[in-house]
């Protein structure tokens, strides 16, 4: 049996997203504004839903417990401290994106070690990737 060449399809891969970005570069800057405005509103209300649904559960757990222990103020003042504590944590996570994807790991390089070279963008080989293409075949 043989194997598909993947040449055509790398080829076919690059023309699409050579066509991709043609149309991102046409596209009028108000189009893209108005996303941004969007995404920002969406953002600060997730955030403020973040904050405001931690408080809420934490003051409803602490006051059912106090209506249950018979402690009146006392749970409902902790747990109010714990859920701004939750609510404030949720609002750091969200707004630096610690844990949004699966597998998200910031990239940190180590000591005595250059950081990799940026991603060619442009479309042109460079000769790491020549290099390989050679080892590979």
């Amino acid at each position: 049996m043989t194997e598909p060449d993947k040449s055509s399809s790398l080829q076919d891969l690059d023309a699409r997203l050579q066509k991709a970005r043609a149309s991102v570069a046409k596209a009028p800057s108000g189009a893209l504004s108005k996303v941004g405005v969007r995404s920002g509103l969406g953002v600060a209300m997730r955030l403020g839903v973040e904050l405001v649904s931690a408080l809420a559960i934490g003051v409803g757990i602490g006051l059912l417990l106090d209506y249950w222990l018979g402690t009146k103020p006392w749970m409902m003042l902790l747990f109010f401290l714990l859920g701004s504590a939750a609510g404030f944590m949720n609002v750091y996570r969200a707004a630096t994106g610690i844990g949004q994807g699966v597998g998200y790991k910031r990239a940190t390089p180590e000591k005595g070690k250059e950081s990799d070279p940026a991603p060619d963008v442009d479309g042109d080989e460079t000769e790491e990737t020549e290099a390989i293409g050679r080892k590979k075949e």
